[in-house]
């Protein structure tokens, strides 16, 4: 369940962490209007799914996707929610499974050539990379291009607004998942002016 077809217009992927449901909307609603139509919204706290559904049934423009899914029953639960796609920080045989069974597009993650190549083997040409300034950044993808020219990557994990810019700059790289879009702190405030200003700047990145 390869997800380059439904996200190849993306190229910026807000990655959102959300304690309180009932940011889920607003937040999704003015990453929208800021131009950026894609959302990861991380299973990280016990809000994940619920948000998920909630940006499902009232954002219908949003391509919402559940982020750092990591059992079976997360995507159980998140197709049940409502998610377009899924992300995951890595992959497992069962995990896979798992998606197929489901029909749920999905990203799996990958920080070695070995991880990489098994994921093609199994029709991922669409791949995260993760934690990725800490796994070598743009030099790995880089080298990684020439022996793996067929993977794409979502890099995510350390990327600020200019670091976007070099990695998009790559071709093997189709996106970037980006947390600095929607700081914690706006979220928790409320502050939706903020974050929909900062989400614009961003999607003008992908241009």
């Amino acid at each position: 369940m390869d997800a380059s077809k439904l996200l190849a217009g993306a190229k910026i992927i807000p990655v959102v962490v959300i304690d309180d449901v009932d940011k889920a909307i607003p937040l999704a609603e003015c990453l929208l209007a800021a131009g950026l139509d894609v959302i990861e919204v991380t299973l990280r706290t016990e809000a994940g799914v619920e948000a998920i559904e909630r940006i499902a049934n009232a954002v219908p423009g949003m391509i919402v996707g559940a982020g750092s899914i990591r059992t079976v029953s997360h995507v159980e639960a998140v197709v049940k929610a409502g998610a377009k796609f899924g992300v995951a920080p890595g992959a497992t045989g069962r995990l896979l499974n798992a998606v197929n069974r489901a029909g749920l597009p999905f990203v799996p993650g990958a920080i070695t050539p070995s991880e990489m190549m098994r994921l093609l083997q199994r029709g991922y040409t669409l791949q995260k990379f993760f934690p990725a300034e800490i796994s070598g950044g743009i030099d790995f993808l880089k080298a990684a291009g020439a022996p793996l020219p067929e993977v794409r990557f979502i890099p995510t994990g350390g990327i600020s607004a200019q670091l976007a810019v070099d990695y998009l700059a790559l071709d093997n790289v189709t996106s970037v998942g980006g947390s600095w879009i929607t700081p914690k702190g706006l979220i928790e405030a409320g502050d939706f002016d903020a974050i929909r200003r900062i989400a614009a700047d961003a999607a003008q990145l992908g241009l």
